[in-house]
């Protein structure tokens, strides 16, 4: 079972990650957006939830998000991170660097201990605008699964404008305040070949080099998490905890501040 999240507020849900979220979905609240199209996204694959609703307006983003905001301060509930996420990628919205600023200036107004996350794929970090507006949330996390162009698109299944150097040299121009964000998985799929493919990326040959490019991007955090909620296509593994924190220590050994969720 898949998740659509509602448009443009949901919540607030208790992350694994981040603790008590409020969800804010820039996309359609009736399907997925994405520039990725990734095998193991809890919303599903693109073809199957296209969406007939428009994007949300700034407008009414402001509206939904000071009406929740004030509803939760009003009843005393506790809110520890506003969190870019939902159907597909936040960033792709044509007004995010605007959106950014009002949630910023929302969240000082009514609970100004909360951080501002974005979980992003990193497909518009290469853009100027974009880059500066992710640098004003307390928490940029960017995803990247592998330095492996062919694991990536086996795996995200990107669109055809993606360059994966041209991400990874920017999110270097981040300046060591990205959190950079990898699943890791096993098991065999389908690829676009028609040929079973292995999708396991615990192994030295992609942990390696992978480790090589965070020496280049020097995150200021590293995430890794396993698969935990439905998942769209078969085949897919999750990764035991032992080889989990294997992989977490070895990028703490390299020099990195890094978190591990099962």
């Amino acid at each position: 079972m898949t998740v659509i999240y509602p448009s443009p507020i949901f919540g607030p849900v208790n992350s694994r990650r981040l603790g008590i979220s409020l969800g804010i979905n820039l996309m359609p609240g009736d399907g997925k957006w994405c520039s990725f199209d990734c095998v193991y996204c809890e919303c599903g694959l693109n073809k199957d939830h296209k969406p007939k609703l428009p994007l949300p307006t700034l407008e009414e983003v402001a509206e939904k998000l000071e009406h929740k905001l004030r509803e939760m301060k009003e009843k005393g509930e506790r809110l520890d991170v506003i969190t870019f996420s939902g159907n597909g990628e936040p960033t792709m919205h044509p007004k995010f660097p605007q959106v950014i600023d009002i949630v910023i200036t929302l969240r000082n107004e009514y609970f100004p201990d909360a951080k501002v996350s974005v979980l992003s794929n990193s497909t518009q970090v290469h853009r100027e605008e974009i880059r500066q507006a992710l640098l004003k949330a307390d928490n940029a996390i960017m995803k990247l699964d592998t330095s492996n162009k062919e694991y990536i698109h086996l795996v995200d299944q990107p669109n055809e404008a993606y360059n994966l150097n041209a991400v990874i040299e920017s999110l270097t121009k981040m300046n060591g305040k990205a959190i950079v964000q990898t699943i890791f998985m096993k098991g065999n799929i389908k690829g676009n070949n028609g040929k079973t493919m292995s999708v396991d990326n615990c192994k030295d040959e992609y942990i390696v080099p992978y480790i090589e490019t965070l020496k280049k991007i020097s995150p200021r955090k590293v995430m890794i998490y396993t698969l935990d909620r439905e998942w769209p296509t078969e085949g897919l593994e999750k990764v035991d905890k032992d080889t989990m924190d294997t992989i977490a220590q070895k990028l703490r050994n390299a020099g990195f501040d890094t978190s591990v969720s099962y």
